[in-house]
């Protein structure tokens, strides 16, 4: 019953993706994406394949899984340079950034699941060892490579008493966690959780995550036109930012007692429309990253970026951060402001991120609620001393979390490929 269920719900959430093509870019892109995918895993990789050369297959849903799966292959390819390297995406927002990732062999979409597909998609591809990352779940290609007795590991994932498999209708969801060979959790509650639906096979490791910013800190771009901008101004480096939270960070922008910083927005979305509705709306003298020039007025207060990537660079020069999303679904990557030491502040959707949840406790980060929370906390962060010490918790963060690839790399390199 449970699978008949599970083909109902996922078949008529695929149709629901081609139905939403008809309007939605990001849906055309995940259609657009697998027409041709058969030929590519029957046929090129096939080819491609080395005998006497394993091939681990590593899957994510996007992009900040893949950022998690990231140094885990970056490890593979280091430890053992003979292994082929295939990485697959669900989501559009992976693939068109990560399409050409380097160290992979090849990088696809994940064909759709469905027992037919799963048997197809393994016959072809023959992995010797599959990496799974965070929160995919897809029960026919699980149940398939339990089935050929290739191992499976979940790592950097993370669980709540509220997911599925911890409810009474769980069942398939469970069958799908007895799939893998071993799970690494972040935490120690996502462990307890397993434990007490009796999975043994449960390794805490903490977020890879972490070991990917702590490298990016470590190495700063090289961003002259961005070093000019800055100056001598202290900074506030928005990230991934969406309306709801410009909305209120135009009440700093103006703020009289802000008149000698300059800030940096880097709105989640970058299209031409959005970018232009944010000019609309600024008081302050502005420009975009793609027009910034040497010769870009010093009186310019606020760096519009307007591409992605970049991100992750640009809190070096920043004194505080703010991450989006928290007046949505949920904030974005805190982890990359706190491995450069900044105090970040976001609103109130942070509970399902263990980072977060721990910053604000220990005061390395700050929730806002509306624009008279921004306004009041920002002025208590203008006192140097306050921002010192929220800065040596966000960095307590990173030190103390660090390490998980080391931990992911033993068990494979024991398990799997030793």
């Amino acid at each position: 019953m449970g699978q008949i269920l599970y083909g109902i719900i996922t078949g008529a959430y695929f149709l629901g993706i081609k139905i939403a093509s008809l309007w939605s870019e990001k849906a055309r892109l995940w259609i657009k994406g697998r027409v041709g995918g058969w030929e590519f895993y029957e046929s090129k990789i096939a080819q491609q394949r080395v005998d006497n050369q394993q091939l681990v297959w590593m899957h994510c849903a996007s992009l900040g899984e893949f950022e998690q799966g990231r140094p885990i292959l970056k490890a593979l390819r280091k430890q053992y340079p003979q292994v082929q390297i295939l990485l697959t995406f669900f989501s559009p927002s992976g693939y068109e950034i990560r399409k050409n990732y380097p160290v992979a062999d090849w990088v696809g979409y994940l064909p759709a699941d469905g027992a037919a597909n799963a048997q197809r998609f393994l016959n072809a591809i023959k992995p010797d060892f599959a990496i799974f990352v965070k929160y995919e779940f897809w029960f026919h290609y699980l149940h398939h490579l339990r089935q050929r007795s290739i191992p499976t590991l979940l790592i950097a994932a993370i669980f709540r008493p509220s997911q599925p498999f911890f409810k009474w209708y769980g069942g398939l969801h469970r069958k799908m966690l007895s799939c893998f060979s071993s799970i690494m959790v972040q935490d120690v509650g996502s462990a307890k959780l397993l434990e007490r639906i009796g999975l043994q096979n449960v390794t805490v490791s903490g977020d890879t995550r972490v070991d990917r910013v702590a490298e990016i800190a470590a190495q700063p771009v090289d961003l002259p036109l961005v070093k000019q901008f800055c100056g001598d101004s202290p900074v506030l480096v928005c990230g991934s930012t969406w309306p709801a939270d410009e909305a209120i960070l135009k009440a700093i922008f103006e703020h009289e007692k802000f008149r000698d910083w300059k800030f940096i927005l880097a709105p989640h979305e970058v299209q031409d429309a959005h970018l232009q509705a944010i000019e609309s709306d600024l008081t302050v003298l502005h420009v975009r990253y793609s027009k910034l020039k040497e010769t870009t007025n010093s009186n310019v207060r606020l760096l519009l970026v307007d591409n992605i990537g970049l991100l992750s660079s640009l809190y070096a020069f920043g004194q505080i951060a703010y991450i989006g999303g928290g007046f949505g679904r949920g904030i974005h990557n805190t982890l990359e402001p706190a491995a450069h030491g900044l105090p970040v502040v976001f609103g109130p959707k942070y509970q399902k991120f263990e980072e977060a949840k721990w910053m604000v406790e220990k005061g390395g980060a700050f929730v806002v609620e509306n624009k008279r929370d921004m306004v009041m906390l920002f002025e208590r962060l203008l006192d140097v001393e306050t921002r010192r010490i929220a800065s040596k918790w966000a960095r307590n963060y990173i030190e103390q979390k660090s390490g998980g690839t080391a931990i992911a790399m033993k068990y494979v390199s024991r398990s799997f490929l030793g």
